[in-house]
This record gives structure tokens, C-alpha cells and sequence, in this order.
């Protein structure tokens, strides 16, 4: 039996009709709670020897079967500890209850009302849901990221969305990832006519650089395909800043707001001596070329340099580019401070991939190419401003490492070409711009910025932004802003699950 708040919100939602009760069935006594589980159903992968050759999908679909005894595992937490950590409000309790259910579909349309991207982050979330999950405490947590894949596959998925009564205002979004996409539909959904500008000739910014055993452009594609019906347009190979300036785009081409979603498209240098050497690539572009199937060389001994996600992709990108390699990673800190997903690093891990910790390079060495990197140990010191420990050479204790190949991976940073000082922009710890005022609008009123340090994070600040977008054009046409519209069409506006009270990120 539903709760009377919960009741009254998937009915808004349009999951469920009104339920008549009878005063006995009312006084009922309530069942007790489902007994906690806390063994997963497995999630099958390809074998190691088989899937290191190449780019075939690592991770498998739950079969119908295994994805509803997986979801009977879910206790139904009347706060909906999942949601309250996911940065889009994902409804994970609700679909997770249709999936256990075997309703498939209805799974699916709750997912796809909140969130576009839901075929691409249910490959490639950090499934932050997955740490809040009650049933971590005594066990491992529910496989939320993974339901939401088999309600997916498994569940009518093909959504069109249906704008609200058109606005009559029209928004440009400068970056087609995973921000300026769910910027895009946000104010799409809500009747704002918006054009993307995007550089590359392939949108999803840096989920470009993820490779297809976890994820592949066509899974870009099938989310944007659902924007069919929304008024938004998209244009392909225009860099603005470059090509021109961004206020132009509300001075003199007729926007009335500009969302800035950049991102971080530029790769960090080592800094160090022979890093101009042939054989030493940076990560980014190495695992870009990759995804748009161009011929890519490494060599056999190959050195990468890094402890994130670019650098994980990069690592087992290069082993099975290399066809018989060996790949070793080269990290400054410990494997307990690696900003990595750990479930990248098992991954890399079972593939064989050698890790060595501690070690900061120092120069890259060879005669025309390159032949080896020279590392130095490093002790950790107290902790730095953000809470970690910070490195400290240890005199002496240089070595060579033998290689023939060198990816560099150590972060990326934001293009500011033609992202002017008036726009006041800050620079966040990991390099990505935003807005400095409430709902991340910059010094220029009328424009926005805002970015994540994953698809998911990027996916919240630019749905925090396009509300106060909304809230901007809204007073502009001398009315009051409200919930996202139903993006399925009908009445209904967006409204958090019953019991929800305020993020836990």
C-alpha cells in the first residue's frame, strides 16, 4: 500500500490511477518491510583474455529474469536516501519498484522523465545512488545504474517529448556535452526555442573520449534522438569565442540568454624535458581518435601518466591498441587518493594492467623517440587545501622506466579563447568555468556557465542553471517561474518523490 504523499505524487507523475479504499482495507495493518538482501545478482562480463583484444562491451545487460530478482532486492526506503544523492533527483526508488514488478515500461518512462541522457549514464554514472544505498550498509548496494539499463532495454524506451506552449524566447547553449545537452532539453521541455553550438563534428563533449567498452556515440545519438520534437537546433562546427564573440549571440543574433557549458577540452602537460618527443601523446586526443575509428599507433611498452577516469580509459585503451603489450600506470599519489572509479580500476586491474604508485615523472627520455621515463618516489606530506596529502620528493630515488610510448593524463583544462575578463568566470578546483552568482549566471546578465566533474554533476549544474534561466526570461515577460513541465505531455510538472527532503551531495 502506497503512502497518501507518495500516492499523490506518481499520480501527478502519471504512473498511477486514483485507488478507492475501503474503511476496513484503510485500518488495515501495514506489511512489514521486505528483509534485506545483501547479495547482489551478478553482472555478467566479457571474459578478460577475450574482451582485452578489443572494444567490445565489457559489461552485460541483466536478462529480464535477473533484473527483477535484482530489483526485489530494493527495501523501498520511505526516504529515498538514492534520490536524495543523485545531482539530477532521479527517481531510482520508483523505477525500481516498476522493474520488480516486471513493468518494464513504466520503468522506463520514469527514468526517461528526468533524464535524457539515461541511455549513455546508464553505461557510464558514477552511480553516486549506489553509495547512499541503505542496503550498503550490510552488503552491497543495490545495482541502481544497471536497473535502469534493463528498464531501458527491456521497457518501452523510444519517449518523444513534448514541449509546453512555446515561449517565444530562444536560448543559445555554447557545448554539446553532457551540460549543454541537459541544458538543452530542460528549457526545451519548458517551450524555449534553443540552438547548440557545438565545435566538434560529433557531440557529448568528453563522453567522446570514453571508449566503446563502456560506452559508444550511438548511445549519444539514441538520447538526442529523442529531442526530435523539442525546438531545439543544433549546429555543428562553430567554436564560439573563436569564430566569434559570445555576447553576440544576445546583441546582434536575437538570444535572450546564453548558457556557456565548455567543459575542460584541453589536455595538461607533464612539464617536464622530452615531452616534445614523438611516442609521447596526450590522453584526450589519443582516446578521441580512437572513437572515430582512425588508425592510432602505440608501441608495446607503454607508460601512462595519471590516476583519473581519462587516465583509466587510457590505460585500457592502449593495451588493446598495443595487441600484446604491456601498459603500466604511473600515479604521484597512493591507490587509496586515486580520484578514479574504482569499479575502472578492478577493471584494469583483471586486464592486467600494471600500477605504480608514488612516482612523479621527472623527464621523458630518447634519441628522436622516445625510450623510457624517469620517475622519482614521492613520500605524502599533510594534507593540502582540499583535504589531500600533498607529495613530496624523495632525494635520490630516481629510475627509469623503460617505454616506448608515453600518455599523458594528468587533467584537462577549459579553452577561454574569446571568454572575456567581463564575464567574470571562475575557474573551479578541476578546470571547468562557471557563472559566480546565484543559479551560475556570469558578470554579463543573461548569460551562464556551469559544468560537473562527471556526465552526471554536469548533467545538475545545468539543470540548476536552465531554472534560473527560466526564473530570468520569465521576469523579462513579466511572469512567475514553476516546475519543469511533464516532459511526456499533460498537465503534470515535475515534483520530487514522496519523502524527499534535500540532496545528501
Amino acid at each position: 500500500m502506497l503512502r497518501s504523499g507518495a500516492q499523490a505524487s506518481y499520480r501527478q507523475r502519471g504512473l498511477i490511477g486514483v485507488v478507492s479504499m475501503s474503511a476496513d482495507a484503510a485500518a488495515a495493518p501495514k506489511p512489514p518491510p521486505p528483509r534485506l538482501n545483501p547479495v547482489r545478482v551478478p553482472i555478467h562480463e566479457e571474459p578478460v583474455v577475450e574482451r582485452s583484444t578489443d572494444f567490445r562491451e565489457v559489461l552485460h545487460a541483466y536478462s529480464k529474469e535477473d533484473a527483477i530478482l535484482e530489483a526485489k532486492r530494493c527495501i523501498q526506503c520511505r526516504r529515498p536516501w538514492c534520490v536524495e544523492a543523485c545531482p539530477i533527483t532521479q527517481d531510482a526508488r520508483e523505477y525500481i519498484r516498476l522493474v520488480a514488478i516486471a513493468d518494464f515500461d513504466g520503468a522506463a518512462k520514469v527514468t526517461l522523465n528526468e533524464n535524457p541522457l539515461a541511455t549513455s549514464l546508464c553505461k557510464v554514472c558514477y552511480h553516486y545512488c549506489e553509495d547512499a544505498c541503505v542496503v550498503k550498509k550490510k552488503g552491497i548496494p543495490i545495482a541502481i545504474r544497471h536497473l535502469k539499463r534493463a528498464s531501458l532495454e527491456y521497457g518501452k524506451s523510444d519517449l518523444t517529448y513534448v514541449p509546453s506552449k512555446p515561449k517565444n524566447q530562444r536560448i543559445a547553449v555554447v557545448g554539446a556535452g553532457p551540460a549543454g545537452l541537459m541544458a538543452a532539453w530542460e528549457l526545451g521541455v519548458r517551450g524555449y526555442g534553443v540552438t547548440v553550438f557545438e565545435e566538434e563534428e560529433r557531440y557529448g563533449g568528453l563522453m567522446q573520449t570514453i571508449p566503446a567498452y563502456r560506452m559508444t556515440d550511438a548511445d549519444v545519438e539514441t538520447d538526442r534522438a529523442r529531442f526530435r520534437d523539442l525546438d531545439v537546433t543544433f549546429v555543428k562546427g562553430t567554436k564560439v569565442g573563436h569564430d566569434f564573440p559570445v555576447d553576440q549571440l544576445l546583441t546582434r543574433d536575437g538570444y535572450q540568454a546564453v548558457f556557456i557549458s565548455i567543459g575542460t577540452s584541453t589536455h595538461r602537460t607533464l612539464s617536464v624535458p622530452g615531452e616534445e618527443l614523438p611516442g609521447v601523446l596526450p590522453a584526450l586526443e589519443f582516446l578521441k581518435e580512437i572513437n572515430r575509428g582512425e588508425e592510432v599507433s602505440v608501441g608495446h611498452e607503454i607508460v601512462v601518466v595519471g590516476g583519473g577516469d581519462v587516465a583509466m580509459d587510457s590505460v585500457r585503451s592502449a593495451l588493446r591498441k598495443s595487441r600484446g603489450g604491456h601498459v603500466t600506470l604511473v600515479y604521484r599519489r597512493s591507490r587509496q587518493e586515486m580520484p578514479a572509479d574504482p569499479e575502472e580500476v578492478h577493471g584494469a586491474e583483471a586486464e592486467g594492467i600494471r600500477f605504480v604508485f608514488q612516482k612523479a615523472p621527472l623527464r621523458v627520455v630518447g634519441n628522436g623517440h622516445v625510450d623510457g621515463i624517469v620517475v622519482q618516489s614521492i613520500e605524502l606530506g599533510p594534507p593540502d587545501a582540499g583535504g589531500r596529502r600533498s607529495p613530496v620528493p624523495v632525494p635520490g630515488s630516481e629510475e627509469t622506466i623503460p617505454c616506448d610510448t608515453v600518455i599523458v593524463a594528468v587533467g584537462q583544462k577549459a579553452d577561454l579563447e574569446g571568454f572575456g575578463p567581463e564575464l567574470e568566470l571562475k575557474l573551479t578546483s578541476q578546470g571547468w568555468p562557471e557563472g559566480k552568482k546565484k543559479g551560475f549566471e556570469t558578470g554579463v546578465p543573461g548569460i551562464f556557465a556551469a559544468g560537473g566533474r562527471s556526465v552526471v554533476y554536469a548533467m545538475g549544474t545545468a539543470t540548476e542553471a536552465a531554472d534560473a534561466i527560466d526564473a530570468y526570461l520569465s521576469a523579462k515577460r513579466g511572469e512567475t517561474t514553476g516546475p519543469r513541465p511533464y516532459p511526456s505531455g499533460g498537465p503534470s510538472t515535475y515534483a520530487n518523490p514522496a519523502g524527499y527532503t534535500a540532496p545528501i551531495r
